[in-house]
């Protein structure tokens, strides 16, 4: 899952738990839309984290010839 889509899944979370937009009545039986809303929020959130993360941890690593990686570290 990249930045993008957690994006959208905080956005499209935080429209259904605000009640900005309320599911169809034949939904409502079956689905909450104020959790539907925040386990989209608490799983773009965390998507967005893991990406984040996986993007610092990309920059860091030089790929030289011959296959064998490197990492810079960081002056102290």
């Amino acid at each position: 899952m990249g930045i993008g889509l957690s994006i959208v899944l905080i956005a499209a979370g935080l429209i259904f738990a605000l009640d900005v937009v309320d599911l169809p009545s034949s939904w409502d039986a079956h689905v909450d839309s104020n959790t539907l809303g925040w386990i989209l929020v608490a799983v773009g959130a965390l998507g967005l984290i893991m990406a984040l993360i996986l993007t610092a941890q990309h920059r860091r690593t030089v790929v030289h010839s011959g296959g064998v990686e490197y990492r810079d570290v960081p002056p102290e």
